[in-house]
């Protein structure tokens, strides 16, 4: 069925409203079955009904609709997966020490949803020292795609109880203040402040 067409005016003025109901709808994409953000917003519009070139929401508007949709949808659950994803990523962040772990993303800004990954930064003299501690340590694990020049490699840990991706960069750059494509700084944590968060949180998942 061909897409309905919108008055040229949701374009240029698109209306508070509309834009709203597009991140919540994306927001339960994301929350529901894991899409990623940019998918989900472009999902979204298309089940609206609404152009390819409508001004899509940012980010951060849909942070903050996954955070709505966990607080009326998946409150308890939402609770206890983020206890238990914020655990586990400490269980890592100590047995990773000798890198410089730090953690970013949805586990750690709290918008973590059903299909998310603990999202480590690593710092090694060089990514093989990290390929090599994980065979030793026999921890399976497999090549993903960096997304940024500054990333040297990614390696995605395949452990159903430590379901994390370890983005590999340069020692250099572990001060640097990183960006994502919308422009908003990278929030990320160290191991006690990591700890720290999990001392605040409920129980986990049994």
């Amino acid at each position: 069925m061909p897409r309905r067409s919108r008055p040229a005016r949701l374009l240029n003025h698109p209306s508070p409203s509309l834009r709203s109901g597009l991140a919540h709808a994306a927001a339960r994409l994301i929350a529901v079955d894991g899409m990623a953000y940019g998918a989900a917003k472009k999902k979204a519009a298309h089940q609206l009904g609404l152009p390819d070139n409508f001004p899509l929401p940012g980010n951060a508007e849909v942070d903050e609709a996954v955070r709505d949709y966990h607080a009326i949808y998946q409150e308890d659950e939402q609770v206890g997966r983020l206890a238990w994803l914020r655990g586990a990523a400490v269980g890592l962040m100590q047995k990773l020490a000798p890198f410089s772990p730090w953690l970013t993303g949805s586990v750690l800004d709290g918008t973590a949803s059903r299909h998310a990954r603990i999202d480590l930064l690593l710092f090694p003299d060089s990514a093989k020292d990290v390929e090599i501690f994980l065979l030793d340590q026999g921890i399976p694990f497999h090549h993903g795609l960096p997304r940024s020049e500054r990333v040297e490699a990614v390696l995605l840990l395949d452990d159903a109880e430590r379901p994390a991706n370890l983005i590999v960069m340069a020692p250099r750059d572990e001060r640097v203040a990183l960006k994502g494509a919308d422009g908003r700084k990278h929030a990320r944590a160290q191991l006690a402040a990591v700890e720290a968060l999990l001392r605040t949180a409920p129980a986990a998942l049994p």
